[in-house]
This record gives C-alpha cells, structure tokens and sequence, in this order.
C-alpha cells in the first residue's frame, strides 16, 4: 500500500466555529448565524534575534532575512535528495502556470531555505490574486513530492433561506403580478436546476424543524396565544404548498426565457426583480444541469474521533427555501437553528482540491458557486424588503 503524508503550508489549524449564547437578531439581507468562522492565525514563534555589532543603521536596511521554516516537517522528514528537489520545483511550476502567477527564483539558495522561501512566496502571491484560495499542502508518497491547492467558498456564517410567502404576496398584488411571475421563474431555477431544498418537502431540514416546533406548540398548555400560533404553522403550511406547485411547475422553467424577454421595467423595483432574473437564466444557460452541492466536500476528519461526522453543519442546512422570515414563528426557528448549529465545529462548503503532479491539472472553478450565492444573497434581501418597496 502506498501511504503519503501531507503538510499544511503555515500553521493553519483546523478552525472550530466560535460558541456564543446570544441569538442574532434578522438581518434585511440574508440572516447570519451566532458565530463567524475564525480565520487561520499566524504561528505565535518568530525568529531567534541576533545581535548586531558596529554600527549597522545603514547595514540593516540593505539586509534581507530568509523567511522562517513555518512547518519544518515538510521538509525535515522528505529525503535531501536531488529528486525531492526536482519534483517540487516540477509541481511548483505546474502551480504557478495554472494560477498564472510568477514564481520566486530560490534555486541559488542551499535547501531547505531554497523550499521554504519558495512556499513562502507562492502562498502569498495567490493569497493576493486567486479569488477562493484557502491554502496549499506538500505532499510526499512513496514516488514523488507534490502540491496540492484548495479553493473554497465561505459561506460567512450565514443563513441563505429564501422567503415565499412575499412571492405568494406579490402574486395577489395586481401591480405586482408579472414580477412575481417572473420570480417564480428564478424559483423554479432553484428549485429544479440549483437543488434548493424546500421546507415543505419531507427529507428537508426545514421541514424537520418546523414539525419540531409545530409539535411543541400542540403540546404545551393552552394559553390566549396558542390559536394564534397554530393557525402561522396552517399559514406556512398553506403558502408553502401553493409556491411550490407553480415553481414544480416545469412550464415556469420552460417559458423563463419568454418572461425575461417581455418584461418591461417601470420603477427601481421592476429593474432590481429584472436584474436578478437575468442573473439567474445566465446560471442556468451557462451551467444547465449544476447543483449547489456539486462541490460540497466534507471537511477532513479525524480519524481518531468517531463523532466527527455530527460536527459538520451540512450544506443542506443553511439553504433551503423557507415560509418568512420575520415574525414569532421565524425567531422560534432561528433559535432553534441557533442553539444547534452551535454545537458544530465546522461548516460543509464548496471546495475544489487540485493536484499539482501532472499537466492535466483540473480547469474547475468556484465561479458558478460565487454567482449562484451572490443571487441567493439578492433574492433574499428583494423578498424581505417586498412590503418596504411595493406601491
């Protein structure tokens, strides 16, 4: 069996999401979660000073210093030999030509500073220039030494959940109808195309939580709000099922194209509900069949640890179509959300890892994800806001 090892360029730590006990209060564009993923921190060493003698003032600021060897295991433990070398200035080369970045010259420097300054340099410059880098890792099997660079979108910490009872709104409003009619196109995109799950179908997670609290209000002693809140859990039920038959509809994905074409814009209103449609017919011309979760790569996990697959927050868990988001039953939900998602250590997002030991190098890109959860974002602040916009 051919085993290899992994080094994680700089001290970069698996990140757990921070716990917090406060409940955030619902933002106008898309709701964000408690706690913010923490972003990987420096190593707290530094370099052994060295004492000057004479006078160096202008001696100093013509020195350069060598970078410090952040992960000494990556090279200490790979053989100082001529083939270590050659792969990894052969995968280095491979790297920079995919990202289109110019490589630092370090072959006149004696290993392993010449490695060392070499990662140093790389990882800064596509820090600087590759829109989704997270980081790249040194590999070495048995056979050879390689890069390996992963992308991936953060998602924030938030919560993408698309209202429908403004679209069922808009719907019955006679100087709204043909917006709506063309969100639904949008909808039905998602819906069908992008994989949004839906909080009225069964196996979604909203779905769950929704039963959860409808459950907990049946249970509870009466009181002169119980009705109340019973006939919120008929209304999401109600609207829910009513949007979902038009967006299942696949002649509202069949006649997109025509509504976009016809649709004439009168007001800022109209122009932003145009906008995003656009946005969303050029995803689903451009990436016809591409899911939200065609990159959702689980975050690694520690063979040691026989919980970690209950520490993910999947996906599928903060995007979702959702009945409204304000009001008693909404701040109910997130709470829930809240408390539970704060017992996870980690977010599931899209990832791309790419291998840097041959030309074939993978041409896969996060650009569908980063347009598909900028509309995501949009559809989410338009539908919250529709009361403030309307005529």
């Amino acid at each position: 069996m051919d085993y290899a090892q992994t080094y994680h360029i700089g001290n970069n730590q698996a990140t757990r999401t921070k716990k917090t006990k406060a409940i955030v209060p619902t933002a106008q564009r898309v709701r964000p979660m408690d706690a913010k993923t923490q972003r990987c921190e420096r190593g707290s060493k530094r370099q052994t000073q060295v004492s000057t003698c004479g006078n160096v003032a202008n001696g100093f600021l013509r020195t350069s210093f060598l970078p410090k060897l952040q992960e000494t295991e990556t090279v200490q433990a790979c053989t100082e030999t001529a083939k270590m070398q050659k792969d990894f200035y052969k995968s280095l080369s491979l790297l920079a030509e995919h990202y289109n970045v110019e490589p630092m010259q370090t072959n006149q420097f004696d290993y392993p500073y010449n490695i060392a300054l070499a990662i140093t340099d790389m990882e800064e410059k596509l820090k600087q220039s590759v829109l989704n880098w997270q980081e790249i890792s040194l590999v070495q099997d048995s056979k050879k030494t390689y890069f390996i660079s992963e992308e991936k979108y953060n998602t924030g910490t938030t919560l993408y959940y698309i209202p429908i009872e403004p679209l069922y709104q808009m719907l019955h409003d006679h100087k709204r109808k043909r917006n709506a009619q063309l969100l639904v196109s949008v909808c039905s995109y998602l819906y069908h195309i992008a994989d949004i799950p839906y909080f009225r179908q069964e196996d979604s997670y909203l779905y769950w939580m929704y039963e959860m609290h409808k459950e907990w209000v049946e249970q509870d002693d009466e009181t002169d709000e119980t009705q109340e809140y019973k006939l919120e859990f008929e209304k999401a039920e109600f609207i829910g099922d009513c949007i979902e038959q038009k967006i299942f509809n696949p002649m509202s994905l069949q006649v997109f194209g025509q509504r976009l074409d016809t649709f004439k814009s009168s007001d800022a209103f109209d122009h932003e509900c145009w906008q995003i449609a656009c946005n969303a017919f050029a995803l689903f011309t451009q990436y016809p069949n591409a899911s939200i979760f065609r990159n959702a790569l689980m975050p690694e996990q520690d063979p040691d640890n026989d919980e970690d697959d209950n520490e993910t927050i999947g996906m599928e868990k903060y995007i979702s179509f959702i009945s409204h988001t304000k009001g008693w039953l909404y701040e109910n939900l997130a709470q829930s959300i809240n408390n539970e998602f704060n017992e996870y250590a980690e977010m599931q997002e899209p990832t791309i890892c790419k291998r840097f030991d041959t030309k074939g190098v993978t041409k896969n890109s996060l650009d569908f994800e980063n347009r598909l959860f900028a509309l995501l974002d949009d559809m989410c602040d338009l539908l919250y806001n529709y009361k403030t916009t309307r005529k």
